[in-house]
């Protein structure tokens, strides 16, 4: 499980330092701030951030307006803008490329948490992505964790298990996290590398490495292989 990975864009190097400095003790992961639309491009091209929060007024030719449209339109993650200005021509321009949240500064610890909690809850439902607590942005699962969202990859699960009205997610690091939510649910919203075996378990095909006619291996687990999904499981994986 990994932590939300946060881009800020701030020509104000004292300000971006203070972001970031409030970013790690919420919690998250702070990329190294940029300070205009070519230096965030970079970064953007070399670790897609999960999160970015831009200032609307940068150094250079191109604004952070300018920026929320090229992520928009090329990466496709969520944004907050930020600004020292809430005149409306401002912020009329901001609506222009509908921001999931906007900070005035000063802001305080509690506002860019709220802010960036809720630009992630609605992206993701904007995308159609959204079960209960749980949100899906590209290849990765957001749970929630203690009053944040964690970051889960698809490709770090190793199998789901079905408890009651929880599930439980194995990960590849020998972690396991609990989710109030159903093996259904969770299903649709994982790709297609994910099959149910079982009416109580859901397998990464990346990491199955036996399959015999009644049980899979999934790391060293075995897991049981349900009479009403064989055929679906076979039509699946290659046989040879």
């Amino acid at each position: 499980m990994e932590k939300v990975k946060i881009l800020v864009v701030e020509d104000e190097i004292i300000i971006a330092d203070n972001i970031c400095d409030t970013l790690e003790d919420l919690g998250y992961e702070c990329l190294e701030p940029a300070i205009n639309y070519t230096e965030a491009i970079a970064i953007i091209e070399s670790t897609v951030p999960d999160i970015a929060i831009l200032d609307v007024q940068l150094a250079g030719a191109k604004t952070g307006i300018d920026l929320a449209k090229t992520i928009k339109e090329k990466y496709n993650f969520p944004f907050i803008f930020l600004t020292s200005n809430a005149d409306a021509a401002t912020v009329n321009l901001a609506k222009e490329v509908m921001p999931p949240a906007y900070l005035i500064k000063p802001f305080s610890k509690d506002d860019l948490y709220t802010s960036i909690e809720i630009a992630l809850h609605n992206f993701s439902k904007k995308i159609g992505d959204i079960k209960d607590n749980n949100l899906v942005i590209k290849d990765s699962l957001f749970v929630k964790d203690k009053g944040f969202y964690k970051k889960v990859k698809f490709e770090d699960i190793l199998y789901v298990e079905s408890s009651h009205v929880y599930v439980e997610i194995f990960l590849a690091n020998n972690q396991k996290l609990l989710v109030r939510t159903s093996l259904n649910e969770i299903l649709n919203n994982l790709n297609d590398n994910f099959i149910r075996v079982h009416r109580g378990y859901i397998i990464n095909t990346n990491h199955l490495s036996q399959i015999s006619s009644t049980v899979v291996m999934v790391a060293d687990k075995n897991i049981p292989i349900g009479k009403k999904y064989r055929e679906d499981i076979l039509t699946k994986i290659n046989l040879v």
